[in-house]
C-alpha cells in the first residue's frame, strides 16, 4: 500500500512538533503540506529528513507555501501552476514518487468576494483545471491533494445557510470543483463515504472545534489510474485536538501497489 496524506499545517515552524509526532504515528509514505509560511532556506529540512523523508519545498515568507514529503525519491519536479507567469504566490508543487504523480495544492480562499481575491481564486481554479487535464493525458496514477478552499456540498458544512455567500460555497467555486470531477478525477473521500458528515477544518473562533462545527475543504482527487487502486480514505481528526494545533487536520488515502 502507498499511503498519501494532505495537511494544511498553518505554519510549519509553529506546528513542527505536531508534524513530527504525526509522521511517526501515522507513517504516511507521502505527505502534501500547505500553508507552510516558510522560505525554502528556513524550512526544517533536517528534522523531517531525520524521519526518513525526501523533501520538495516551494515556500514564501509569512504566507502560503507548499511542500511534498516522501519516503521515496521525488522525480520530475514541477513548481508553480502554469498560466500565471506574474503570480508570485507559492501555492502549487508537483512531482512523481513511488510511481504516482502527486501535487500539493493550496487553492486561494477568495474572500471577501467583493474584492480582487475572488476573481483571482476563480482564475486560479481555471488554471488548475487546465493542468489537471494535461496530467490526465499522461494516463498515469495522479493524486491532486491539498487545501482546495471549496466546500463541495452542503453535507460538507456545519451550517450551509450561513456560508451560502462565502467564496468557499459560491457556485462559481463549486462548479469549477465539479469540472475537475467531470473531467475524470475521483474525490477519494466521497467515493468511499458518500453520506458521511466529516470535516477537515474547524475555525479557531467561536469554539468551532469544541462544538464540532467544521468544514470539509481538504481533498484528495485521483485520476482513473489512481482511483482503480484506491483502498481507503479517512480523515484523522486527532491532530486538531492537540497542543498548538493547526485549524486543519490531515486526510489520507491508501493506494494498492
Amino acid at each position: 500500500m502507498l499511503k498519501i496524506a494532505t495537511w494544511n499545517v498553518n505554519s510549519i515552524k509553529v506546528r513542527l512538533p505536531a508534524v513530527l509526532e504525526w509522521l511517526g504515528s501515522a507513517a504516511p509514505d507521502v505527505v502534501l503540506l500547505q500553508e507552510t509560511k516558510s522560505l525554502d532556506e528556513a524550512f526544517p529540512r533536517l528534522e523531517i529528513e531525520d524521519c526518513g523523508y525526501n523533501l520538495l519545498v516551494h515556500g514564501q515568507k509569512t504566507y502560503n507555501g507548499v511542500a511534498i514529503l516522501s519516503k521515496r525519491p521525488l522525480e520530475d519536479v514541477f513548481i508553480g501552476l502554469p498560466g500565471g507567469e506574474d503570480d508570485e504566490q507559492a501555492r502549487y508543487v508537483e512531482a512523481t514518487t513511488g510511481g504516482v504523480r502527486v501535487a500539493s495544492i493550496y487553492l486561494p480562499n477568495g474572500n471577501p468576494v467583493t474584492t480582487e481575491k475572488f476573481p483571482y481564486k476563480i482564475a486560479w481554479m481555471d488554471r488548475l483545471a487546465a493542468r489537471a487535464d494535461v496530467l490526465l493525458g499522461h494516463e498515469e496514477p495522479v493524486v491532486l491533494g491539498g487545501d482546495y478552499n471549496v466546500i463541495p456540498a452542503d453535507l460538507d458544512c456545519y451550517d450551509p445557510k450561513a456560508w451560502r455567500d462565502d467564496a468557499l460555497c459560491r457556485n462559481e467555486s463549486r462548479s469549477r470543483f465539479r469540472t475537475l470531477l467531470h473531467s475524470g478525477y475521483v474525490e477519494a473521500f466521497r467515493t468511499l463515504h458518500p453520506n458521511r458528515r466529516s470535516y477537515t477544518f474547524w475555525d479557531y473562533q467561536a469554539g468551532r472545534w469544541q462544538r464540532g462545527e467544521g468544514l470539509r475543504i481538504d481533498h484528495l482527487l485521483l485520476s482513473p489510474e489512481a482511483a482503480d487502486r484506491l483502498d481507503a480514505c479517512e480523515i484523522d481528526s486527532g491532530p486538531r485536538g492537540g497542543v498548538k494545533a493547526s485549524d486543519h487536520t490531515p486526510i489520507w488515502c491508501t493506494l494498492r501497489e
